[in-house]
């Protein structure tokens, strides 16, 4: 593609495309992404990343990587290692070093290659990554304990397996150097670790001591901290070569680890900025593989993967396991799930350019492709099979179909009693006790708290939980209750209390709209009302044959010309459960038709007692 204007906008193109369909079908994105760079570069030829870049591709990739890396500092909390397990501690230190080993050991063994790049290999090889191992667990829904276990030790081992890889290949380019002794190599490491530090551990308390003392405005803390990593960056390298990863690594775990600090602005902001560099640098990567490599090894590829999936991560998860309290089922699939991700891919390509460009390596060419095709067949291997082994292992959560109601009151105990009937799981949280004490009383799950608050989020069990319905008696409460269960459960399955009034003196005090969810049953539903008919009408429950309704009577739940001819208000139709036993809310975006077999729950009029009377005198 010779038109760079072109270029770059079909490569932005392909970036959202690439991360869509990740979402649509709840896969790792970086399949695609690898796949679509593969494709645009080296099989049709659209896409030359060394022709449109230039001398700028290798600045760009470090760059990139450093951001990126920088954001896994982010997410690396000393108390989370404490908190979270033996079983993690050893994954991201006795289990790393395992893998290493003999990762590098196979390498060596199958591949015609140095000991230096094998090892190179190994420590890269280490990590997982958040953004591999979560959709894998969204979609598989292991249980708690094991979910709990794979998403921690994906999120920590990123930034600790990247400061062994720095480590393993600085030595091996110092080794390389001309009239390098084991003396020199130990002082020059030295010296990079002291400087990465150093470098890393001033930038990190700078940047605390500003954002704490508030000399930052708001609006410029994320533009800023972006510009700090990259100066950081470019000033470590510039003290002493392959220092500067380190020390932006070191810097984003400084700034999660000072106390009285928040970086969930920051972290959000990172994250979205990953995305864009993740998606474009990535197909970038891939489109500057040699996939004649790949060919050639065909056979030692798919050893090497058959050795990773089926001998090196169980032995890890059998060593790293001993003496906890799993049960044997629950460690089988811990040594069935170790995808590798975008950081393995980011730091092989950094370290590939690094060694071509000085030779240290005689065949660094086939890292990359050693290591996308470790990528590629691990993603794709144990997303097609982990929800089966879960599933055969016993291990697999339910469907989280149950219904979190944010207010036990008047509205939300009819309709949990109703909800249970059909089997639906239902948990509440109100922040008055009283509250909380008549829905435990009536055999309901309650949480006596704010669900927004950070004591919820360690404590509110959301298992089998998937939705929100927000109805408590202040619609503010309920609107940031949304928002903070949106990333939770996602737009769709989050409902609140509409109610336009329609009163622009009422509008000035509302929550903005930005803020809200969708509208819970009819958007002219508001507290007042609700509670009304709930109080005066009856839940009733629809049973639909083949044709989609139950008997001519019930007609009028779905079709509200039917209950005018009989000179009634037709029914407000509620929650539909499907026969397997998904729930869906009236007022969804999503679109749904019952069907034979669904269960409908209906709000319809109640015979007032001069009615019952009237038709029995008559009869």
């Amino acid at each position: 593609m010779e038109n760079p204007m072109l270029a770059i906008a079909g490569l932005a193109a392909l970036s959202g495309i690439c991360q869509w369909l990740a979402w649509r079908f709840k896969l790792p994105s970086i399949l695609f992404l690898l796949t679509t760079g593969i494709v645009v570069g080296p099989v049709l030829g659209l896409f030359r990343a060394d022709a449109l870049l230039g001398d700028l591709l290798f600045p760009f990739v470090q760059i990139a990587v450093a951001i990126i890396l920088f954001e896994g500092g982010l997410t690396l909390k000393f108390s989370d290692i404490r908190e979270h397990g033996v079983v993690v501690t050893r994954l991201i230190s006795i289990g790393m070093l395992i893998t290493w080993v003999l990762l590098a050991c196979t390498v060596y063994g199958i591949f015609d290659v140095s000991w230096q790049l094998a090892l190179i290999f190994g420590s890269i090889a280490v990590v997982s990554g958040p953004t591999v191992v979560k959709p894998l667990l969204r979609a598989v829904r292991p249980s708690d304990k094991v979910g709990h276990i794979l998403h921690w030790e994906g999120i920590l081992i990123d930034p600790i397996g990247v400061f062994l890889a720095l480590l393993v290949f600085d030595w091996v380019l110092l080794d390389a150097a001309p009239g390098s002794s084991a003396a020199h190599i130990a002082l020059i490491l030295l010296r990079l670790v002291a400087i990465g530090t150093i470098v890393g551990v001033v930038a990190g308390y700078l940047t605390a001591r500003a954002l704490r003392r508030y000399l930052v405005p708001d609006y410029l803390v994320n533009v800023l901290v972006l510009i700090m990593v990259v100066v950081i960056f470019v000033t470590a390298e510039s003290l002493q070569h392959e220092s500067g990863l380190l020390a932006v690594t070191i810097m984003g775990i400084w700034l999660a680890n000072t106390r009285g600090l928040h970086v969930d602005r920051i972290l959000h902001f990172k994250e979205d900025l990953s995305v864009l560099l993740i998606s474009v640098l990535f197909i970038i990567l891939a489109s500057r593989v040699d996939i004649s490599l790949i060919p050639a090894y065909g056979w030692q590829i798919l050893l090497l993967l058959v050795v990773a999936q089926f001998i090196i991560r169980p032995l890890n998860a059998f060593i790293c396991t001993l003496g906890s309290d799993l049960t044997k089922e629950e460690r089988i699939f811990i040594g069935w799930i170790s995808p590798r991700g975008i950081v393995a891919a980011a730091v092989s390509s950094v370290f590939v350019l690094r060694l071509e460009e000085t030779g240290a390596v005689g065949d660094a060419s086939i890292l990359v492709p050693l290591v996308f095709s470790l990528i590629i067949g691990t993603v794709v291997f144990q997303s097609l099979t982990a929800r089966k082994v879960a599933e055969k292992l016993g291990i697999r959560n339910p469907e989280p179909n149950g219904v979190l109601f944010f207010g036990a009151n008047e509205i939300s105990l009819p309709l949990a009693h109703a909800l249970r009937g059909l089997g639906v799981n239902i948990a509440f949280a109100d922040t008055s006790w009283r509250n909380v004490r008549e829905a435990r009383g009536e055999g309901f799950e309650a949480y006596h708290g704010n669900p927004t608050s950070g004591h919820a989020a360690e404590n509110l069990d959301l298992q089998g939980i998937g939705k929100l319905v927000a109805v408590s008696s202040n619609r503010d409460t309920n609107a940031l209750a949304a928002m903070h269960y949106r990333q939770e459960f996602g737009y769709d399955a989050v409902f609140t209390l509409e109610g336009a009034s329609g009163d622009a003196a009422y509008e000035r005090f509302d929550t903005a709209n930005r803020n809200r969810a969708n509208p819970l049953f009819d958007k002219t539903f508001n507290y007042n009302l609700l509670a009304r008919r709930l109080r005066n009408e009856d839940i009733v429950t629809i049973t639909l044959d083949e044709e989609g309704v139950a008997d001519a009577e019930q007609l009028s739940a779905l079709d509200p010309e039917h209950s005018a001819a009989e000179g009634r208000n037709s029914d407000t139709p509620l929650f539909a459960v499907s026969p397997s036993g998904d729930l869906h809310v009236y007022g969804s975006r999503q679109k749904f038709t019952p069907g034979e077999g669904w269960q409908v729950l209906v709000l319809r009029e109640r015979e007032t007692v001069n009615e019952a009377e009237g038709e029995s005198e008559s009869a």
